[in-house]
């Protein structure tokens, strides 16, 4: 073999390499994009199927229930109004028209956020 010989097979190697990894490249680059743009689409789904299984809906309107009772039990009123904000605050995106919550519960809620309103 001659030096052109080595050195045009060295050249063809060099040449299929970077073919290679730019191909690659392309490939990473493309699925970093596909999962940019899909990725927070696909969690946005994930959360709202979760939000509407009945497990976490029982346990919401549980929760909401039993930070309504602390609220009725307490007596100290600065604590009173630390959980009406924390119990405004955690049913802000919960649906209330949801047919698990009760009458009372709404009406607690809702009564809690004219009070914050009136500044009471």
């Amino acid at each position: 073999m001659t030096v052109k010989e080595v050195l045009g097979t060295i050249l063809i190697g060099a040449i299929v390499l970077a073919l290679i990894l730019g191909l690659s490249w392309v490939v990473m680059g493309n699925d970093f994009f596909l999962y940019q743009y899909f990725a927070p689409k696909q969690a946005a789904v994930e959360r709202q199927v979760f939000e509407n299984t009945p497990s976490f809906n029982k346990g919401m309107v549980q929760e909401l229930d039993n930070m309504r009772f602390d609220y009725i039990k307490e007596k100290d009123p600065n604590a009173k109004l630390a959980l009406r904000d924390a119990i405004i605050h955690r049913a802000s995106g919960y649906n209330l028209d949801d047919p698990i919550v009760s009458p009372e519960l709404r009406a607690f809620i809702r009564d809690l956020n004219r009070q914050r309103e009136l500044g009471q």
